[in-house]
């Protein structure tokens, strides 16, 4: 820590009600997402999860240089406020577009220890999205396949018109994070973990790591990707309740 970060004084964070659920205080001033609006969640443990996060990051009386890049749970909770309510039909399309060309659905035949790695990892959960949400997505060998079954993007679709403005935001994160619907799902349903998210989503480079060595810019890239996964766990528990 350099000599002016020790003798910065920062901005105390707090648990705010507001109404009916809860927000975040820095000195008393309640947080507000980039558009102007109160930072607020359903439940006071979720609030208390954000102002935990506040700690040490805005200098006392500095409130208009927010760098909600270091709150991550506060960063998807202004998501799901400012972008998700606004244009939740857009959204909703974003997502769903992944599952027509899903991560998980393209299959190889050789090496044939790949193969049996990815049948492995990712068809416990295409059998658990058929079972869950009543879709159950085509599996395919080439790299672009047939579409997918239009009751099963259809079903797929009912989900996430049903899912609430946060696990949109908190999926948005973990789809893209992924590049699967179906992991980013799994995820959000507390059907997998972080660490078994970041597994299924770069199952491949794993592999192609494991014998030819993984360069710095991947790993920088990984590290990334397990950073937003374990983020959006996180998220998601608390979105739960």
């Amino acid at each position: 820590m350099s000599t002016t970060q020790a003798h910065t004084v920062f901005a105390v964070p707090s648990v705010v009600a507001l109404g009916d659920a809860y927000g975040v205080a820095l000195d008393g001033t309640p947080v507000r997402t980039p558009a102007g609006a109160a930072v607020e969640v359903p439940t006071q443990a979720f609030a208390q999860a954000l102002a935990d996060e506040w700690h040490g990051v805005v200098p006392k009386g500095k409130f208009a240089k927010i760098d909600f890049g270091r709150v991550p749970l506060t960063r998807i909770v202004g998501t799901a406020i400012d972008r998700i309510a606004p244009q939740r039909d857009a959204i909703v399309d974003a997502l769903l577009a992944f599952a027509e060309t899903d991560l998980v659905c393209y299959r190889v035949e050789q090496p044939r220890d790949l193969a049996a790695r990815q049948i492995a990892h990712w068809q416990p959960l295409l059998d658990w999205l058929a079972h869950t949400f009543d879709a159950r997505l085509e599996t395919h060998l080439a790299v672009v396949g047939p579409p997918q079954p239009e009751a099963s993007l259809n079903a797929l679709r009912k989900a996430l018109e049903g899912a609430n403005d946060l696990k949109l935001a908190g999926l948005g994160v973990a789809v893209d994070a992924a590049g699967s619907l179906v992991i980013g799902l799994a995820l959000s349903e507390g059907r997998i973990d972080a660490a078994q998210a970041f597994a299924a989503a770069e199952l491949d480079a794993a592999y192609q790591a494991e014998r030819w060595g993984e360069d710095p810019v991947l790993a920088a890239k990984h590290a990334a990707i397990r950073g937003d996964l374990a983020v959006c766990e996180r998220f998601f528990a608390l979105a739960r309740g």
